[in-house]
């Protein structure tokens, strides 16, 4: 739907009525994959595509019918071996569509105008629909914000809407698209219910400085938790794509300077996540004196204690105030027991997921306190 976005908000604004065909999964080969869309109004006219072709003509009958009846359904298409002409996938895969009536009274329309409202406006928010489920609730959605808060509804209760909205938050946070699974009760409990999660942010940020062993590392499970990793040092015989394969990018430059490039450009949020590997002085501090100063979700620096110590003395020595100094993570990670590389990365991983979620890292073994805690899901009027 946010291949879309802009065009069918202009379609809300003009109050046009019309249907939203989604691709919700996938198997074998396709053209597109889930979250593409075809929007046709109620004059036939179509944008977007669900398959590049195959299977468009019967998708926009499909929305004609939508809109004409006001009742969607999700629609399988596949190739058939028996007749080569019928209506399917000529690449040999299988596509579901979700086709979602948008008329003047239907319950989805708010909810899918403050998402695409969102999208227009670099906000972040991602709409969640339902693709399999009891039939009173197949194509009901909710518009999450990043804080966690809501509108519309699953047709199932506050307490499902509460746990829908705090899984449908975590792929946002994440910049995903994706489907979630729960109960009609909340959590697993009662019947299954699938949702299609489409998220307007962009993924979070793993800025690593320094290109050493652990960073090679930390970038590969970085790219594994859905992050877009950038890997940074400023000597270029170690710096090289084909020593981090599994980064997004790979840069020669002074830390500090990179950084800043990247604060300018508008390119960091609070879900940014850096970390500093470089073990020299010279690289680290007037780096982590800019990053603290920064609005970024976590901040860690790689050292021995000893190396904290004299590390922290010299940010104070440039004016780093106590409070910005306190977000700092160093030594980095949480004490997982491991020293290679890989474990080194899985204990620094964990620990800014921790913090992005606002979550302390003990055991769940032995708690008390709910495992799905939410932090947010306040419905908005």
């Amino acid at each position: 739907m946010l291949d879309i976005a802009a065009d069918l908000r202009a379609w809300c604004a003009a109050r046009r009525e019309f249907a939203l065909a989604t691709v919700v999964a996938v198997s074998g080969s396709a053209p597109r994959g889930p979250g593409a869309s075809l929007a046709v109004d109620d004059r036939g006219t179509a944008l977007g595509s669900v398959s590049g072709g195959c299977v468009e003509s019967a998708v926009h009958e499909l929305c004609l019918e939508a809109i004409s009846s006001g009742a969607g359904g999700v629609h399988r298409f596949g190739y058939s071996d028996d007749d080569a002409f019928a209506v399917g996938l000529t690449c040999g895969g299988v596509l579901d569509v979700l086709v979602t009536p948008v008329r003047g009274g239907d319950p989805v329309r708010p909810v899918l105008g403050c998402v695409l409202d969102a999208a227009a406006d670099g906000s972040r928010a991602a709409l969640a629909r339902v693709v399999s489920g009891p039939p009173g609730q197949l194509g009901r959605a909710l518009a999450v914000h990043g804080d966690g808060s809501y509108e519309g509804g699953l047709a199932g209760g506050p307490a499902l809407d509460r746990t829908a909205a705090a899984r449908v938050r975590a792929l946002l946070l994440a910049g995903r698209t994706g489907t979630a699974e729960l109960g009609t009760a909340g959590g697993l409990c009662g019947r299954p219910l699938t949702l299609l999660v489409e998220s307007t942010a962009r993924p979070p940020r793993l800025l690593v400085y320094g290109a050493i062993d652990f960073a090679a590392a930390l970038a590969r499970i970085g790219s594994f938790l859905g992050y877009r990793v950038t890997v940074c040092d400023a000597r270029p015989v170690f710096a090289t794509p084909a020593r981090f394969p599994d980064a997004d990018e790979v840069v020669v430059d002074w830390p500090h300077r990179h950084l800043a490039q990247e604060a300018r450009a508008g390119r960091l949020d609070s879900r940014t996540a850096v970390c500093v590997l470089t073990h020299d002085a010279k690289f680290d501090v007037p780096l982590l004196a800019h990053a603290l100063r920064l609005p970024l979700g976590y901040v860690g620096a790689m050292g021995s204690r000893r190396t904290t110590t004299d590390r922290a003395a010299r940010l104070r020595e440039e004016g780093v105030p106590e409070t910005a100094l306190a977000r700092l993570r160093s030594p980095i990670g949480l004490d997982l027991g491991g020293a290679t590389p890989e474990e080194t990365a899985l204990a620094i991983a964990a620990e800014f997921t921790a913090v992005r979620h606002g979550r302390s890292p003990v055991p769940l073994t032995g708690g008390r306190l709910p495992i799905h805690r939410r932090t947010a899901g306040t419905k908005v009027p």
